[in-house]
């Protein structure tokens, strides 16, 4: 595979900057910008932003050629470009001048794609990469070596499969899907029933995975078929690495999910879910939209829309605050209630008849 990059030209003026991006300028727009950086490691040549006014005293310092600022901040010593959210500014300019590697739109040799599979126009499939009996590939669509796609599984267009990951059976991709390193979609899920001899009993998992569009599954990730039905990763979520998604499963659209995150099997996920790094929600729950869980929540009942919760079991993040606030305070406590305990006893011992 040849490398083909994906980006616009490496060198522009502020002024061209600023208008691709629609937000006014200040000072020399005839600066020529080719690359960009944090405002500690800016240099010459390169853009960065200030998003917060604590990074002040970086941005006096910064050596970068042009600054991504607020519209009410002060600043003059190099040219500006002014915007109301500069840090998504700063990512939408990253977008011109990052180039990421993508290889050519062409079937390696020592790829193996029957004769059964639909390969849609503009296609790369990578070195050992291996498509599976009618399976379904969109145009544009990039899959790196090894690879494993096994039979009838649907990848729509445009989407980016990264070496390593493998796709089960009968999965549906959506449109502008990226899959990194390592991820299996489509794995059995874990269900198991007891004998009366308690050896576990297989469960058959014969639903199948619906990946739909812009869907970002981090590497090692597994997300696991529904036993029956589908689990379902909706439109627009994004997905850390090393998180296990089990079956049947729905994650509501625009839904973010921190690495080490878990969703037990058959549990609902509303719309813009937060789930920070290795937290979890039980089996068979019904999480409601815009709900955020902190960093190593246990989640075991059901959530209502907008809730904000920490702590296992979880609780309202305020009142998990105020306990882990009280924490350090403890030890002194038990000290004041064995002393009162202590005098209690005391004044018992005098109060009793002789």
């Amino acid at each position: 595979m040849k490398k083909q990059l994906k980006g616009h030209p490496q060198r522009m003026t502020v002024k061209e900057l600023a208008q691709i991006l629609n937000c006014p300028y200040e000072g020399e727009g005839s600066t020529e910008i080719w690359g960009f950086s944090s405002l500690e490691k800016a240099k010459k040549g390169e853009f960065s932003f200030l998003s917060h006014r604590k990074y002040r005293p970086l941005l006096e310092k910064t050596k970068a050629s042009a600054i991504i600022i607020s519209a009410g901040e002060k600043f003059d010593r190099i040219p500006v470009i002014r915007s109301e959210n500069p840090y998504l500014t700063f990512i939408r300019a990253v977008e011109f001048f990052y180039q990421q590697y993508l290889p050519q739109s062409e079937i390696h040799p020592a790829a193996l794609v029957p004769s059964s599979a639909k390969i849609g126009k503009g296609v790369a499939i990578g070195a050992y990469s291996y498509i599976g009996e009618e399976a379904e590939i969109g145009a544009g669509t990039i899959i790196f070596p090894l690879v494993a796609i096994y039979p009838k599984v649907k990848i729509g267009e445009r989407a980016i499969i990264h070496s390593g990951v493998s796709i089960r059976e009968g999965v549906h991709i959506g449109n502008d899907v990226i899959i990194h390193n390592g991820a299996v979609i489509g794995s059995d899920g874990f269900g198991y029933l007891q004998d009366k001899n308690g050896s576990p009993i297989k469960i058959p998992q014969t639903g199948t995975v619906i990946i739909e569009d812009e869907v970002e599954i981090g590497a090692n990730t597994a997300i696991d078929r529904a036993a029956l039905g589908k689990t379902i990763i909706k439109k627009g979520a994004k997905i850390d690495n090393l998180v296990q998604v089990a079956h049947s499963v729905e994650v509501g659209e625009n839904s973010l999910l921190a690495g080490q995150a878990g969703i037990a099997g058959s549990s609902k996920l509303g719309k813009k879910v937060v789930m920070g790094g290795q937290a979890g929600v039980a089996d068979h729950l019904n999480i409601g939209d815009n709900v955020q869980m902190a960093a190593q929540t246990g989640v075991m009942k059901d959530l209502p829309a907008n809730s904000i919760v920490a702590g296992t079991p979880q609780m309202d993040i305020k009142k998990f605050m105020k306990t882990i606030a009280s924490l350090p305070q403890i030890p002194e406590l038990l000290k004041t209630v064995r002393s009162l305990k202590a005098k209690i006893e005391e004044l018992e011992k005098k109060m009793k008849p002789e």
